[in-house]
């Protein structure tokens, strides 16, 4: 993983995501190198310089990408706007949940992507999904097939503390169009739009707001009847096995990261063991989850594990996990594996350093680890009897 930051596994993590996302090299170089001294001054006074060294690289892309629409360049423009997106990202995400100016960031960031998807013609329609008497946020990419027709779709879902941004820009949705098949990624309660915009906290029971999303691409002329799948990442490697254990509906599971247990690994947190994977982890999960204490979060943890649902999953299941990942142990990867005893096709991929994704949901190297995912998804499609899900689009 490259590593700007000594001693700060968190903001390392970011600044690859962020590069993952298709942020320029050279303009994280000059974000990173004006924030190597205070990397290490602790979480309010560091994480506000870091969020504003972030912003100010954002703010001055959206100022060169309205020079370019003034010389009616729409392409350079939207492709402005989509590096402003990952760097407003990543200024957000790292902030105290009560900083104030995260707030109106986030809405430069939805905007910023908003420019980005129309300017740039990216294969993406912005959707609203209903749920409970709100909506949630999703982003649908169409597959591209020569044939035409529907086509199988995979819902692609957060974990912690990502977003559906996040989940475009990492490039899985675009590898899975090239294999003939759609998806669609979403801020689910807990995270995004959802938890930002709606007030939807986290819940334990995922199958519930999945089920949501899968009554909505029930809907749509271009999606192939039967053949949904079910993808996530992080703590989506709770979310999305439980969720196909839950709902018949997803015909088969990823789990990008695994979890098993992510209420014992809070136990194992909060006795000092472990990366965090944001600052003000506490105040932060505590927000996600709708609960008021730590004490109260620390009471539903336990309730957050796959050990009671897991001999209900019966897909075909694929874990995906890094081999040197410092926040959820490979153990969890192996645990999830072993207990899903009724999928009728597993399998468990760990990547090493050989190939790179060593690191959380490969945050050091996605490349592998997405077209992995899309190929096992493809070729899964195509055995369960879908058509055109089989080899890419040239």
């Amino acid at each position: 993983m490259l590593e700007y930051f000594p001693n700060n596994y968190v903001w390392n993590l970011s600044t690859n995501l962020a590069l993952a996302m298709g942020a320029s090299l050279g303009e994280v170089d000059a974000i990173c190198r004006q924030l190597v001294e205070v990397s290490g001054r602790g979480d309010d006074e560091g994480t506000e310089a870091f969020f504003q060294a972030w912003c100010e690289q954002a703010d001055r892309l959206v100022e060169l990408a309205d020079e370019d629409l003034a010389a009616n360049r729409r392409l350079s423009a939207g492709a402005k706007h989509g590096r402003a997106a990952i760097y407003y990202l990543t200024a957000e995400r790292m902030q105290h949940r009560d900083y104030a100016p995260r707030q109106a960031v986030y809405r430069r960031l939805l905007d910023s992507f908003a420019k980005f998807i129309d300017l740039h013609d990216e294969n993406c329609e912005r959707v609203e999904i209903s749920y409970q008497d709100k909506s949630l946020a999703g982003l649908f990419v169409q597959a591209r097939q020569s044939g035409g027709g529907p086509s199988p779709c995979v819902a692609l879902f957060n974990g912690l503390d990502s977003t559906k941004e996040m989940i475009y820009g990492s490039g899985i949705q675009q590898a899975l169009a090239r294999r003939g098949i759609s998806s669609i990624a979403v801020d689910q309660p807990g995270v995004g739009e959802a938890l930002r915009l709606q007030g939807l906290s986290a819940t334990v029971e995922a199958e519930t707001w999945a089920g949501a999303v899968a009554d909505y691409l029930e809907t749509r002329e271009d999606v192939a009847p039967g053949l949904l799948g079910i993808a996530a990442w992080s703590l989506g490697g709770y979310y999305a096995p439980r969720a196909a254990a839950m709902e018949k509906r997803f015909k088969l599971c990823v789990a990008w990261g695994a979890i098993y247990d992510w209420g014992e690994l809070q136990r194992r947190r909060l006795a000092r063991e472990g990366d965090r994977p944001v600052p003000h982890y506490w105040e932060h999960v505590q927000w996600v989850w709708g609960k008021s204490s730590l004490a109260e979060f620390m009471a539903l943890a336990p309730d957050i594990t796959l050990a009671t649902v897991i001999e209900k999953i019966t897909v075909p299941l694929l874990i995906v996990h890094g081999s040197n990942d410092r926040q959820i142990p490979v153990d969890d990867a192996r645990r999830l594996y072993e207990g899903a005893i009724n999928s009728p096709k597993r399998e468990l991929k760990i990547f090493t350093q050989r190939e790179g994704g060593v690191e959380h949901c490969s945050a050091d190297n996605q490349a592998n680890a997405k077209d992995y995912i899309a190929d096992w998804v493809s070729e899964t499609f195509t055995e369960l009897g879908a058509k055109g899900a089989s080899r890419p689009e040239v």
